[in-house]
């Protein structure tokens, strides 16, 4: 235990140890971090990058179009937001640079929900990773450079200390002027501390809120006279100021402004000459405080809106540098995201049916996509998702053009994985008797949280629509699918002789040859090939089959050719995979009798039964769930 709290002491640990100007300035010659920016520091935090080739990955490929793409360790967790990390970065690299970015505000735009305070968070994190050296006992945590004017003092630091002069941030803050004034000692009279941000004492970082326009006024920002000290110092002396505001607090570091434009107007005006001057004034208008930070801020796309609309803002809107955060349309990274939350809950170690969270992910990902022209919604879910449909569905376009006709605003509105998740807990906690999930309770309580949600009738309609049309139809294919899966005995080793079988045919099918079977010694032409080979297609319905022989072979002979001649797994190659299973299911009438939980015809029956059981508890299922899912099959059945 003395081990953990000693951890807990050492991070709490601040250094006391300090250093002369002159010993600062000679640590600047050798290390260009002793005077490194905010945006420098953070951008050494978040690291390099990992480098990707999506070309390498066809579903990658897909999804990004065979772009290279950047990853970044320090923002993992992030699903689905590549895009929008590597504007941030891009962002912090400009203004690392003295760009026009340095100047700017990073604004996170995006839906309720969408990650845009998780991302000011990490940010933040990332902040405390590098320290910074400051003037001792200043405020706001004034650079050692703060005290040099780059007009009088600029040529001789660049030739000296290397040091150029778009890193001096003159002037000094009012506190540490008047330290300066009243001391005989001049600039001597000031020592330089090593300080490392920390969002919990708002050492660097800060957060600030909007309140009520009535009562929120600029000292949110700026800071206030402290009354106490008013019998000690005059109103106009700057150690009666408290340096309690959120640019204070945060210069040198990060300023976190949620929710920004709910704010009023007048409580802004100091962000917009901090970001333009690099300092700003106080309620008392003693000399300018200096600036040199990021400001993160982040709202929703309404009250940005209004904010752009009104003319009286174009000089706000100049100092803004706006990132989209929208909500992510790759279904398998809201898998991942909802996994996420999962772990993070009580609910990890509880039973979840497969398919459930690919469900809630499908249902999340359609009503934030723009229903597209001409195509189906749930085949437009498939594209974003990586997935090639031009074997089973000719209509599917191309990613790029259902991108292009959905336009930017794709991914800002619909439901959001806070929703989700909230339905996802109703869920595991809808049986009285048993704290799990599964498909068929997830569209019940769907159901009810959109009825609870009060929407439009319109959109109302559409969600509803969504779960009936979409999911309650994939569902049923494929539970149908895994309780034949469970229900057939010999699946592995069938599955694999359907595969070895389908690739000699469609391999003398392509070349044009004859092929007789070695056992039967029947000969087959290429006619009889064809045959053949659709009656195992049939059942998958294969749209272009010319070029799904093509690709099965090709697929087949290099993986061979990769692995000394061995030949793949059935269930390797995903598009067969899919053609097997439907000629495998294709026949099962036997199968609600044996699935049943009804009394048995028979000992035979009865062991098949509890055969099928084992092997839906070992897929995932509870004893609970199987039921459940087999009352619902048969209900199904029923109904078609």
């Amino acid at each position: 235990m003395s081990s953990i709290l000693d951890r807990i002491k050492e991070r709490q640990q601040v250094s006391t140890e300090s250093i002369t100007i002159d010993q600062y300035l000679d640590l600047c010659k050798t290390d260009v971090k002793a005077y490194a920016s905010p945006h420098q520091r953070l951008l050494e935090a978040i690291g390099e990058p990992t480098i990707i080739d999506t070309s390498k990955d066809p579903k990658l490929a897909r999804i990004f179009q065979n772009k290279i793409i950047k990853t970044y360790e320090s923002f993992s967790g992030f699903y689905g937001m590549e895009n929008t990390i590597e504007q941030i970065v891009n962002y912090l690299k400009a203004a690392s640079q003295g760009l026009e970015e340095r100047n700017q505000i990073l604004y996170l735009l995006g839906p309720v929900g969408g990650g845009k305070s998780s991302l000011a968070e990490r940010v933040k994190l990332l902040m405390e990773k590098n320290s910074f050296y400051a003037i001792k006992d200043c405020p706001v945590n004034c650079s050692p450079l703060n005290l040099f004017d780059p007009d009088l003092d600029g040529d001789l630091l660049e030739k000296e200390y290397d040091i150029s002069r778009r890193n001096l941030k003159f002037p000094l803050c009012p506190s540490c002027l008047k330290k300066m004034e009243e001391s005989e000692k001049g600039a001597s009279v000031f020592e330089v501390i090593k300080i490392k941000p920390n969002r919990l004492t708002q050492t660097a970082i800060a957060k600030t809120e909007p309140a009520d326009e009535s009562t929120q006024d600029i000292s949110t920002l700026v800071g206030k006279v402290d009354v106490r000290k008013l019998a000690k110092y005059p109103q106009s002396d700057p150690r009666s100021y408290d340096f309690c505001g959120g640019l204070n607090k945060a210069n040198r570091g990060c300023l976190d402004f949620v929710e920004m434009f709910k704010a009023p107007i007048k409580t802004l005006n100091p962000l917009l000459t901090a970001t333009q001057e690099g300092n700003y004034m106080s309620t008392e208008g003693f000399s300018a405080i200096p600036w040199d930070g990021i400001i993160v801020a982040h709202s929703n796309e309404s009250e940005w809106d209004t904010f752009r609309n009104d003319k009286k803002n174009e000089a706000f809107l100049d100092r803004v540098c706006l990132v989209r955060v929208p909500y992510s349309l790759v279904k398998s990274d809201v898998v991942k995201i909802l996994e996420k939350l999962i772990r993070g809950s009580d609910l990890e170690d509880k039973p979840c049916a497969p398919h459930t969270i690919d469900m809630l992910a499908d249902f999340i990902v359609l009503t934030c996509m723009e229903e597209p022209e001409n195509s189906d919604s749930y085949t437009k879910l498939k594209v974003y998702n990586g997935e090639t449909l031009k074997d089973t569905d000719p209509n599917a376009k191309s990613i790029s053009e259902y991108r292009e006709d959905a336009g930017i605003d794709e991914g800002m509105t619909g439901m959001s994985t806070r929703f989700a998740f909230k339905v996802l807990s109703a869920t595991y906690n809808m049986d009285d008797e048993e704290v799990s999930a599964n498909p068929v309770y997830l569209m019940q309580c769907l159901l009810t949280a959109i009825v609870k949600e009060k929407f439009s009738e319109e959109k109302e309609g559409k969600y509803i629509n969504y779960i009936r049309e979409y999911l309650q139809s994939q569902y049923v294919k494929y539970l149908k699918k895994e309780l034949q899966t469970a229900y057939l005995e010999s699946y592995s080793d069938y599955g694999q002789n359907l595969f070895d079988r389908y690739f000699v045919y469609a391999d003398n099918w392509t070349r044009d040859e004859d092929f007789r079977d070695p056992e039967t010694g029947i000969r087959f032409d290429r006619e009889a090939l064809n045959k053949e080979l659709e009656k195992i297609e049939k059942t998958a319905e294969i749209v272009n089959p010319k070029d799904f022989r093509n690709e099965t072979v090709n697929y087949i002979n290099r993986y061979r050719a990769n692995h000394e001649g061995e030949f793949p797994k059935w269930n390797s190659y995903e598009k067969m995979k899919e053609v097997i299973e439907a000629r495998m299911f294709s026949k099962t009438e036997e199968l609600l009798p044996i699935i049943s939980f009804g009394t048995k015809k028979s000992k035979d029956e009865e062991k098949k039964h509890q055969d099928f059981v084992e092997r839906m508890l070992a897929r995932g299922y509870t004893l609970k769930t199987t039921k459940i899912l087999v009352k619902h099959y048969h209900q199904v059945a029923k109904s078609s």
